[in-house]
């Protein structure tokens, strides 16, 4: 009798813990969902100003908050929902497969290892530029090489992106600069929901 007692009881708390990992799981995929959505929703409403864009600042504070594991998920999602948006180009979901997947990577791994981040925010922001730089460069390698461009065209091609370039770089320091802290402080609030 006391051996049916314990087994019940244990698989009464197996099934309480599976119902508790789906409910939490559940909820995980409904903060990507919502925050991917606003990711594509920002880009839209930004989309007809070249240079101009906080998808970074989004990225590299909800990677910051939240880690690598849902960092690396909404930056691949996000990847894959904005050719529904924006149409199907093969060599813009290479780049943004490539690129947000590594900048929530990198800043997944600064969200561990930074503890105060106001205090190391003028070092964050140079990173974060770096990374819209580094965008930039991608860019000009992956295009042109899938677009089968030869070396004229993939100078041109180069030569063309500098006045987007320099500008993006520019509104990734203001935005990273403005709103990096309020977005950590915000998405750490709303983590707390997920425990």
């Amino acid at each position: 009798m006391y051996a049916l007692n314990s087994e019940n009881k244990q698989t009464q708390t197996r099934e309480k813990t599976v119902k508790q990992r789906a409910a939490r799981t559940s909820k995980e995929v409904a903060y990507v969902a919502v925050f991917v959505a606003l990711v594509i929703a920002a880009q839209l409403v930004f989309a007809m100003i070249p240079g101009l864009e906080i998808v970074t600042v989004l990225f590299v504070s909800y990677a910051f908050a939240f880690g690598i594991c849902r960092g690396m998920l909404a930056a691949t999602s996000f990847s894959l929902l904005r050719q529904l948006v924006f149409g199907f180009v093969p060599s813009v979901l290479a780049l943004y497969l490539l690129y947000f997947n590594l900048l929530t990577l990198l800043f997944g791994v600064l969200g561990r290892a930074v503890k105060r981040p106001s205090l190391n925010l003028w070092w964050l922001v140079a990173v974060a530029c770096a990374c819209t730089a580094l965008f930039s460069i991608l860019d000009n390698l992956i295009t042109p090489f899938w677009l089968g461009y030869g070396w004229k065209e993939a100078k041109k091609y180069f030569l063309l992106s500098l006045p987007v370039m320099f500008p993006q770089i520019g509104c990734t320091g203001v935005t990273v600069g403005f709103l990096f802290l309020p977005l950590i402080k915000a998405f750490r609030l709303t983590k707390r929901g997920l425990r």
